[in-house]
């Protein structure tokens, strides 16, 4: 990923705050030459620090069975928000984009031993919902077997991690106060954050 210095993300913690926070990525395998992308959630942890992320394909998608050639990208984006140039000073200004994105490479291991698959699937339930666990708990056990049956668990270890935070660090403090206060005014929910994520900056 291209990134000017002024938006590097150099504080590690920092960059898997926010994979946690909007952990719906994008992971990105290449096989001849050709890329595929699937959309997941990710369990975002750390251990012996080493960044862990954990998901599963559906066994049937094709992606499944590529993601052990070379190396894999998880792509971690959201909030962003178009930037007009009105905020700025001088009328020779085009409009730009404030975005977030955290883009993580490394090595993957297949989860396939079926009590492993059941953690895997209790860590995610227990990540996005907790509640969610006494009830699948309580699930016949051919139920579950079934359903693990049909998907294929993975867990990559991050061996290099690319964060950048492009919030017009490279604009006067005019100019980035402008953006914040019309940002924080617009009903979306994207623009709020941005702002939010601009204010910290200050």
């Amino acid at each position: 990923m291209y990134i000017p210095k002024q938006f590097l993300i150099t504080d590690q913690q920092e960059a898997i705050s926010f994979m946690q926070r909007y952990s719906f990525a994008t992971i990105v395998t290449v096989s001849d030459g050709v890329p595929s992308a699937t959309h997941l959630p990710f369990v975002v942890s750390q251990r012996d620090d080493k960044i862990i992320l954990t998901s599963h394909f559906a066994k049937v998608n094709p992606q499944a069975a590529e993601i052990l050639n070379g190396k894999p990208l998880v792509i971690f984006i959201e909030p962003h928000a178009y930037i007009s140039p009105k905020h700025y000073e001088t009328e020779q200004s085009v409009p730009t984009w404030n975005y977030i994105a955290i883009h993580a490479y490394g090595t993957t291991t297949l989860i396939e031993n079926p009590e492993q698959k059941a953690e895997l699937l209790e860590h995610t339930i227990q990540f996005y919902e907790a509640d969610y666990l006494k009830q699948w708990a309580a699930l016949p056990q051919d139920f579950k077997l079934n359903m693990m049956k049909g998907i294929t668990g993975f867990e990559i270890v991050v061996d290099e991690l690319q964060g950048k935070k492009k919030l017009s660090q490279n604009k006067t403090e005019k100019e980035r106060d402008n953006i914040i206060n019309e940002l924080s005014n617009k009903p979306d929910s994207n623009e709020k954050e941005i702002a939010a994520y601009m204010s910290k900056l200050k």
